[in-house]
């Protein structure tokens, strides 16, 4: 059981890796192929024909985030944890949660309805420059602000690692370096930047983003109370700190 939480784990893990990844792809329109091997074919606004607005493609894209949402809410919540592990091992719980959160971004990328209506198209030179290092920059914050706190505790790998080897995973520790003393969800900063910065917005991206952003101070909400009932330090670290946008720290 112990070798079998840990490849689970693995798999997992390396299931998210290609989900972030095509994500990059995805959001930026990025065809990608490698070796003759074409490993992104599906993206925001393509391929094929131009795609116009229409109610049922709406709808479906509705239903894909929508999907995804609540089960990236529902599963992180404490008390569906508790009845969780009493069906799973809690040492595979945080790894079944990165596995189910990962395939429905996959049925999302395949099954995306394009709406290629323009929205804005930023001319030639340095406004498309600069909105590429921003959407650069974007997925970078995300990816480095995971090693500021625990990468490997966020996507499970630290869990099924200390089970494999008969330890229980010790307490995770509060931080505020890095990007996290500036704002409370540096994380979150990084796929908002992402999301956005796009030379060639059109309908489809724009439902993309203003849905995905809504969620995620939705979905702050409910992770702020959480964070404040693990670590009693955290009330302090609100009335300090910005929660997205890196402000000026407020006065106590």
């Amino acid at each position: 059981m112990r070798v079998f939480a840990l490849l689970y784990g693995l798999v997992s893990y390396v299931v998210f890796l290609g989900a972030f990844l095509y994500a990059i792809a995805f959001v930026a329109n990025y065809a990608v192929t490698l070796g003759g091997t074409v490993l992104v074919s599906k993206t925001i606004d393509g391929p094929g024909a131009s795609a116009p607005f229409d109610v049922n493609s709406l709808l479906v894209n509705a239903l894909l985030l929508g999907a995804f949402a609540i089960q990236h809410s529902v599963m992180a919540r404490r008390w569906f944890k508790e009845w969780w592990t009493r069906i799973i091992p809690k040492a595979i719980e945080r790894s079944t949660y990165v596995l189910i959160s990962s395939l429905l971004l996959f049925l999302l990328y395949f099954q995306w309805r394009p709406m290629t209506d323009p929205v804005w198209t930023a001319p030639e030179g340095a406004a498309r420059t600069v909105l590429h290092a921003l959407y650069a920059l974007g997925w970078f914050i995300v990816l480095t602000s995971t090693f500021l706190i625990n990468h490997w505790d966020l996507f499970g790998l630290r869990q099924v690692a200390a089970y494999a080897s008969g330890k229980e995973p010790g307490p995770l520790h509060f931080t505020k370096r890095g990007l996290y003393a500036v704002c409370r969800h540096p994380i979150m900063l990084g796929f908002i930047i992402a999301f956005w910065a796009t030379p060639d917005m059109t309908i489809g991206h724009l439902v993309f983003s203003i849905a995905t952003t809504a969620y995620i101070f939705v979905a702050l909400q409910f992770e702020e109370k959480d964070l404040a009932r693990q670590h009693p330090e955290y009330q302090d670290y609100r009335r300090t700190t910005s929660m997205v946008f890196p402000l000026p720290k407020r006065s106590r």
